[in-house]
């Protein structure tokens, strides 16, 4: 099959990695066919594999990023298609960079692992750079549904991503030159991942030291793109009216009373200490329903121009008593890099209005509960999500109860809000924690320690609850054990590169019997 892709021509390859892209793509919600994933990426490594030199793979390489990434980010043609063609080209690059490895690693006997490893040091890098990374579309989130998501608290999305490369890499290495030596080592392997997922299954939630009643109000927002939020204090006055909805289904007994009370992340468009309007609905949103409740705010400061996306626990006598600020900061929606630079060459840019500055501190927040008990809320707020650090510091810090706080107005009717659920899945999986997600305008929802969906609310529209969720303690193997693994992979993936490139050089050095017998007639 190599060799007849390598007989094609050069237009033709690329369109097959575009096309491989996209089947890629397809894997990952709001679409869901897992199983296209890994033959995305084997299509990936074929394509690659047959290109001459290391510089055509980087070109279909940067081809299958183009045909991925549209597919799968398409939604943020909603914000501007600008923003959206920049990101795919400039995200592109990465997978173009992880053609050229894929062919260098091909010089080694064992370049599946290798391979395997290039597919793990590259979302690692975009996870992270630049400008804070954009870990959207990792490997491991398109397998959630898959029988490989076992390894979840075990290896977390790091490990997941790579044995789903892996999986790539070994039906390649098959098709490459089936022998039955091959066969029965593609046959061990196989047996050993599923071996590890079912290890991963046995893992068991969090021991559970006590249950808390826990309040969720989505309030339903406009939507539709920049100003999905609608008119200033639009949002805060939904999640009012439905908080008040709430009180009524608690006090006709329809409802459990709560103990708390979760808001999502921008139930107030404006400082509540600085707009007196926004300030008096919090106050009386509070009042009404009679306990605490934990509301995302947009906080002006620290400095001038600047701003804060933070999680408010506010009690209805005494006020704000503690607060989380999201650490996890979009680029280009909700800080622009290099911003002085940027504005005058594109001044779309502007809507993003004043910097978003993150949070330093772990999102792990002691609070008090009304009867006097005292829990800690592991707290996510949106974009958190994608940064496995950060997740994973909401239960080693102490979190029992962990609560995703999200805005997706602007994206309503895209896949992005199925994409984040998907995510947040994961990290209910990798924790072996009940997450609940408070959003202001869906998906709302509640998920099993398993990844298991118990209910999501409607879209679009006002919803609100009551759930009660286990307060948990304990810490998964993933928490501790993936980002070191994470690490471990992406040095080895190095140093075996830096072999596949000896090897290769030594490989071109040396010559065949044949070259070496010409030589020796040629002189006698």
């Amino acid at each position: 099959m190599i060799d007849r892709l390598a007989g094609m021509p050069g237009a033709l390859r690329t369109a097959i990695a575009l096309v491989c892209g996209a089947l890629a793509a397809l894997g990952f919600q709001p679409h869901g066919w897992w199983p296209l994933t890994p033959l995305g990426v084997a299509g990936l490594t074929l394509v690659v594999l047959a290109a001459r030199r290391v510089a055509g793979a980087i070109g279909l390489g940067y081809a299958w990023g183009v045909g991925f990434l549209l597919l799968g980010v398409g939604w943020m043609q909603v914000i501007f298609v600008q923003a959206m063609v920049g990101l795919v080209m400039v995200e592109a690059v990465f997978y173009g960079v992880l053609g050229g490895l894929l062919k260098v690693a091909f010089r080694l006997p064992w370049w599946p692992l290798l391979a395997a490893g290039c597919w793990v040091a590259v979302e690692f890098t975009f996870a992270r750079f630049p400008f804070t990374g954009f870990g959207w579309m990792r490997l491991g989130y398109a397998m959630v549904d898959s029988p490989l998501a076992g390894v979840l608290p075990l290896i977390g999305v790091t490990g997941l991503s790579f044995l789903t490369a892996l999986v790539a890499q070994g039906a390649v290495w098959l098709l490459e030159a089936w022998t039955r030596r091959r066969g029965l080592v593609a046959i061990a392997g196989l047996a050993a991942a599923a071996l590890l997922s079912a290890a991963g299954g046995l893992v068991p939630a969090g021991a559970q030291v006590g249950t808390a009643n826990v309040g969720w109000v989505q309030g339903g927002a406009p939507g539709g793109g920049v100003y999905g939020l609608g008119e200033p204090r639009t949002i805060t006055r939904n999640h009012a009216a439905e908080a008040g909805r709430l009180r009524d289904k608690v006090d006709a007994g329809e409802l459990p009373a709560p103990d708390f009370v979760v808001f999502p992340e921008n139930t107030t468009d404006m400082d509540p200490y600085r707009d007196a309007q926004t300030g008096t609905l919090i106050r009386s949103t509070a009042a009404r329903l009679g306990v605490p409740i934990l509301f995302g705010a947009i906080l002006d400061g620290p400095g001038p121009d600047e701003r804060q996306t933070a999680s408010l626990w506010w009690d209805p006598e005494q006020g704000e008593l503690a607060r989380y600020v999201k650490r996890g900061i979009v680029p280009f929606g909700e800080f622009v890099p290099y911003r002085s630079l940027l504005l005058p060459l594109v001044p779309e840019l502007a809507y993003v209005g004043a910097q978003s500055v993150p949070g330093l501190v772990p999102g792990a927040l002691p609070v008090t509960l009304p009867d006097g008990r005292g829990t800690t809320l592991g707290i996510m707020v949106c974009y958190d999500l994608v940064y496995d650090d950060f997740a994973y510091d909401t239960v080693r810090y102490g979190g029992q109860l962990i609560l995703v706080q999200s805005s997706n107005a602007m994206y309503q009717g895209t896949g992005q809000i199925e994409q984040q659920f998907a995510i947040t899945r994961a990290r209910a999986m990798e924790l072996r924690r009940e997450v609940l997600v408070v959003t202001t305008s869906g998906v709302s929802g509640l998920i099993n320690a398993d990844g298991s969906v118990a209910f999501t609310g409607p879209e679009h529209v006002g919803a609100s609850g009551v759930v009660t969720l286990p307060e948990r303690t304990g810490l998964t193997p993933a928490t501790w054990l993936a980002p070191a693994l994470e690490l471990a992979i992406v040095v080895l993936s190095l140093l075996g590169l830096g072999l596949a490139l000896a090897w290769g050089r030594m490989g071109r050095s040396a010559p065949s019997p044949g070259e070496e017998n010409g030589r020796l007639g040629s002189v006698a």
